[in-house]
């Protein structure tokens, strides 16, 4: 019985880590946090809004039921599904300047995604700037189409310094002390 064991477990590949990063460069399911989970919940709903033009508390009501959704930040999920849905179009007023085409060209996936990063970065100051964008490109890397993350940093990016001015100067000033 045992040479069985060992003849199966000689075929099967290695475990694969449960952290780290996928193939493709996104973080794997184990090393999310609470946010991000809840980050990736909003998207599919805001796709379900922006795409199937489903009324977001149906969207809500389904979204709670996926599988996992219990490991999210409920609380950040509502905010940025309810916000996103109901400022969509000044959401979309902040993000239009800064595209090279028209908005109907873009992906849905990634305008749903530029919703997220222009709605935490004008509504969420407890969320870092730099965070906002690399939690966004994630999302792009994740859902989006091949170069997807690159536009989804390209505009906002651009548009950081308008809602977060004066994070972002701090942030980039010098404030290392000369040493005596």
């Amino acid at each position: 019985m045992s040479e069985i064991k060992s003849a199966s477990a000689a075929k099967r590949p290695p475990r694969q880590p449960r952290t780290g990063l996928t193939s493709t460069g996104a973080r794997k399911a184990g090393s999310k946090s609470d946010r991000s989970r809840a980050r990736e919940f909003a998207l599919q709903g805001l796709y379900q809004s922006l795409v199937g033009r489903n009324a977001v508390d149906d969207i809500d009501t389904f979204t709670r039921d996926l599988a996992g959704f219990n490991k999210a930040d409920s609380v950040h999920f509502d905010a940025l599904l309810q916000g996103c849905v109901a400022e969509g179009a000044q959401l979309d007023a902040l993000i239009v300047p800064l595209l090279d085409r028209p908005l109907s060209e873009i992906s849905p996936i990634e305008h749903a995604i530029m919703w997220i990063g222009a709605y935490e970065l004008q509504h969420c100051m407890d969320v870092p700037w730099r965070v906002v964008l690399n939690e966004c490109i994630e999302l792009a890397k994740e859902f989006g189409g091949t170069d997807g993350h690159k536009y989804v940093n390209a505009v906002l990016n651009g548009l950081a310094p308008s809602l977060r001015a004066t994070e972002i100067a701090a942030d980039r000033s010098p404030t290392k002390k000369p040493r005596a």
